[in-house]
């Protein structure tokens, strides 16, 4: 019986590889035929609660986290951390087609996959919400729920800040340590803080936080 499900999900893993890839052809072709449509109206959070799961996106296939800016300042703000770093790690996030029902597909097939705009795995959400505000919310929420993704990744910062050493390697910014550890883990991040030289990923997740620095800033008035 088990060899007959492995076969059967081998022959269809292809076809969802598939539907993956036309999906994002087709997402590319819709972006590039819309640059000149107005922004979507950013999800307004409160300041004390997540946004319930009705502030999902409203359109998956025109997502740009710019259109997140005030949901970001607020998580950012509330979180004590770097409003910028959390845009910028919003758009290193965005490699792939966030939609709720492609997410939860794709997760079927591999349940270690990340769920939200801000690519947040399972044990990490149930970590990170202990103690908050969205302590009651579930990892599943996550991708019919950007403006909850966005505060799990706020706090998800704010811990990994509260880990680094006082004194630590003048060789990378706090922001860049922190972009480092939401990408491979806090030991990891602790061994950059104190000089280690990053793997190939991690080197590109960091190359690809400074490309889209600028453009985070522009996302939220800074210029």
């Amino acid at each position: 019986m088990s060899e007959v499900r492995v076969s059967w999900r081998r022959r269809l893993l292809p076809a969802v590889v598939l539907a993956l890839a036309l999906y994002v052809v087709v997402r590319a072709a819709g972006a590039s035929q819309s640059d000149s449509a107005p922004p979507q109206k950013e999800a307004t959070p409160t300041a004390t609660a997540s946004a319930s799961p009705s502030a999902a996106a409203t359109s998956t296939s025109s997502y740009d986290p710019a259109q997140y800016a005030s949901s970001v300042r607020a998580r950012a703000h509330q979180a004590g951390v770097s409003a910028r770093l959390v845009m910028a790690i919003l758009y290193n996030e965005a490699y792939k087609p966030h939609d709720p029902a492609l997410e939860r597909a794709w997760q079927k097939y591999k349940p270690d996959a990340a769920f939200g705009v801000a690519n947040m795995h399972r044990a990490t959400f149930d970590e990170v919400k202990k103690g908050r505000d969205f302590a009651d919310r579930s990892w599943q929420d996550l991708p019919d729920d950007r403006d909850l993704a966005i505060e799990a990744e706020a706090w998800y910062l704010h811990d990994l800040a509260a880990q680094l050493p006082a004194g630590r390697s003048a060789r990378y910014t706090e922001d860049e340590l922190l972009a480092l550890g939401y990408n491979t883990g806090a030991g990891n991040m602790l061994a950059f803080a104190r000089g280690a030289t990053p793997g190939s990923q991690a080197r590109a997740y960091l190359d690809k936080l400074h490309a889209n620095w600028a453009r985070a800033g522009t996302a939220l008035g800074e210029g």
